[in-house]
């Protein structure tokens, strides 16, 4: 049984991890949050150490450590700009991270996170949720065994309404959030550089506070990417049944279906840490780059190879 540590256990993530820990049999010892409304903790661990204030939180940490007690893991459900700092917290106390996406918000950020790990021995594990989704792994196999030269059409398309809390919170401000293409695209960008191969070209089309769209060559896909957080770019058949979601994936005209099967996979990602399998720096820095390089970009407009939803921008 290993101990664990959970940062930011107020927030809409936390529950996941809270039930991979307790689903791999291991023992939450201290959570932190700024926020106390953490009442999901008595469905896992209610006697677990409980801090809003990070300074005692720490020293607790370090107390049980200089006890024989240390923390093996901190689990990391913060804000996006707030995970160096947090990953940072975890290795000091001798702890594996396990951190949330996007790991961090810019490039360089890994290169000293490297360097941190090798000083400590340590590893750094991200949730990549998608890549253990069973419709995603058997679309990887697939691809893996087609003709090596082959490109794909790609188009991707998230919606995922957000009311007007969303601007005034950290998810609004890009030095804190990264923007749209990050918040909710990092893991999309992720998935299908995994799948398709390495980033050959990347072009913006749109870039708004609530909104954006490019193109995305990848080794063996051309990609028109859409993502929004807008209720007016939700398909009209889609408002019609009462949904504020749309997600869709379409290669070569064919949608891809994986809108089930999410239910556990935190749990197994925990799975793979815990044996040593988790997704370390390395694998995740192509998806960082690439939603650097989104944000950084000057949109050129509608030029090229812009997604449809962009028609009537």
């Amino acid at each position: 049984m290993k101990n664990f540590a959970i940062i930011g256990a107020a927030g809409f993530i936390a529950p996941r991890h809270l039930k991979a820990i307790k689903d791999t049999n291991n023992t939450l010892i201290a959570a932190l949050d700024r926020h106390d409304c953490v009442g999901i903790m008595d469905s896992y661990f209610p006697d677990a150490d409980f801090f809003t204030e990070y300074e005692r939180f720490d020293r607790h940490i370090d107390k049980l450590k200089r006890t024989g007690k240390k923390i093996d893991y901190v689990s990391i459900c913060t804000p996006n700009y707030l995970h160096d700092s947090h990953i940072r917290f975890a290795l000091r106390q001798q702890a594996q991270a396990i951190c949330e996406k996007p790991i961090v918000l810019n490039p360089w950020n890994i290169d000293a996170l490297q360097e941190i790990e090798t000083e400590t021995g340590l590893k750094i594990n991200n949730i990549l949720q998608l890549r253990h989704h069973e419709a995603i792994c058997n679309l990887k196999q697939k691809i893996d065994i087609e003709q090596a030269d082959k490109i794909y059409d790609i188009d991707l398309t998230y919606i995922t309404s957000r009311g007007k809390w969303y601007q005034h919170s950290w998810k609004g401000d890009i030095q804190k959030s990264g923007g749209v293409a990050t918040n909710i695209g990092v893991h999309f960008f992720d998935m299908l550089i995994w799948i398709f191969g390495e980033v050959k070209q990347n072009i913006v089309h749109l870039q708004e506070f609530n909104k954006a769209a490019g193109y995305l060559e990848l080794k063996n896909a051309r990609i028109r990417w859409f993502l929004s957080i807008d209720y007016n770019d939700i398909p009209e058949i889609i408002k019609n049944k009462g949904q504020r979601t749309f997600r869709n994936i379409t290669i070569e005209g064919q949608e891809l279906e994986f809108s089930e099967g999410f239910t556990d996979l935190h749990t197994i990602s925990y799975q793979h840490i815990l044996n040593n399998q988790g997704f370390g720096l390395s694998e995740v820095r192509p998806s960082i780059e690439t939603v650097y390089n989104i944000r950084n970009s000057k949109p050129i407009g509608l030029k090229g190879e812009f997604h449809s939803f962009l028609k009537n921008k």
